[in-house]
């Protein structure tokens, strides 16, 4: 499970516009946002976690009718 929080932290820092400096301090996204997508990350994107952060961006923006609310809110709020 914390390989889907490093991931989707890495992935929310790759979309905004902060500085790398507070992309690692925050890691790229609060632990409420984490938790937004965290279930639709496991529900949709399981089989491509290991693949990198681009890839799970693309697998989310690809099931985003069945993204719950919350997470979409989260990829939108980053520019996606």
């Amino acid at each position: 499970m914390s390989k889907i929080f490093a991931s989707l932290v890495l992935l929310l820092a790759s979309g905004s516009t902060v500085t790398m400096a507070q992309a690692q301090q925050s890691h790229g996204g609060t632990a409420a946002e984490q938790r937004a997508c965290a279930r639709d990350v496991t529900r949709f994107c399981r089989k491509v976690i290991d693949q990198g952060d681009f890839t799970i961006l693309a697998c989310l923006k690809e099931h985003r009718p069945k993204l719950s609310r919350a997470c979409n809110e989260v990829l939108l709020s980053h520019g996606q």
